[in-house]
């Protein structure tokens, strides 16, 4: 396979919160709160070798199978015949394990790096295909929702049957407050995540979700934050997983008191996040959902943070 001139090439991606409350499986956000850097350097030996930076890669792994992008350049060098040796040079900036799309931005930044640095012209949809396959490692099994937003950037609703996603640009006067908590997550986090979901619903939970993503979905493409806000509720995921998190109900009130107009689980959890929009104190919001983690006893940083574009290579 042909390949560019660069030997190295450095992609961004930026992390993500998934879910938006109803939207389990389905939507995604890009968030700038933080963001990967991935670099990928040719290699004379013919294997793949992962190097990692940074505060927040101490505990992850650098076996390929058991790491994100390891598990993404993998895939690639097996569907397109790569013979070229690859180290994986990861700046770990998105805290992992804390539900903002951690291994979904390696993963990301990594699957565009190989295609710039490979010539191989992918589609958009294709690429996300490819960095879902990093979500094995983390989840146990392939995910969209926070792939699609961390690489395609703004709000994305995925469609699995067929694969399909559609990306709207989110309004320009929303403001999120993403607050991680300082406590140990289990290296599997997501899969436990998921092990606590109901197996069935009832008919009045179906309608109550799909009422309020219609309304968020239809808030997005408006540009009203308020409309989006008004339909982040969640009565069938949020609430078993509720319990998984310290302070729960207490850092929800606190925000929605200091002027939040909706409060979720970001992601798998046990980070939360706020909507408001321009103009509100966002620091005030923060303020208050730390003071919600505080009330369980856990220290907690919130993240005053906007919607972001996807990966790039930089």
């Amino acid at each position: 396979m042909e390949r560019l001139m660069e030997d190295k090439i450095t992609a961004r991606a930026p992390s993500s919160t998934a879910n938006i409350g109803p939207g389990f499986d389905v939507f995604g956000l890009a968030l700038d709160a933080f963001y990967d850097i991935v670099t990928l350097e040719i290699i004379q030996t013919h294997s793949i070798q992962v190097e990692i930076h940074g505060e927040h890669g101490k505990a992850i792994p650098l076996k390929v199978e058991a790491n994100a992008a390891g598990l993404v350049i993998k895939k690639m060098i097996e569907d397109h015949h790569i013979e070229s040796g690859l180290k994986i040079i990861i700046e770990k900036g998105v805290p992992a394990g804390y539900g903002v799309g951690s291994s979904a931005a390696s993963a990301s930044a990594t699957a565009i790096a190989f295609n710039a640095m490979f010539n191989l012209n992918l589609d958009k949809n294709s690429l996300v295909r490819y960095a879902a396959m990093g979500e094995v490692a983390t989840a146990g099994s392939i995910h969209y929702d926070n792939v699609s937003a961390s690489l395609l950037g703004g709000f994305v609703i995925v469609r699995t049957e067929p694969l399909s996603f559609v990306k709207i640009d989110a309004p320009k006067d929303l403001t999120l407050c993403v607050v991680v908590p300082k406590i140990n997550v289990p290296q599997k986090k997501t899969e436990i995540a998921r092990s606590v979901l109901p197996t069935q619903v009832s008919l009045k939970q179906l309608t109550s979700n799909v009422a309020n993503a219609c309304t968020i979905v239809a808030g997005f493409m408006l540009g009203d934050v308020e409309l989006i806000a008004k339909a982040v509720n969640d009565v069938v995921v949020e609430p078993a997983r509720k319990r998984l998190i310290p302070g729960y109900e207490q850092l929800k009130k606190n925000a929605l008191d200091a002027g939040a107009l909706a409060v979720t689980i970001s992601g798998a959890g046990p980070s939360m996040i706020s909507f408001s929009k321009v103009g509100q104190n966002a620091e005030n919001i923060c303020k208050a959902m730390e003071n919600g983690f505080k009330s369980a006893n856990v220290d907690s940083k919130g993240f005053i943070c906007k919607p972001s574009d996807g990966a790039k290579i930089i």
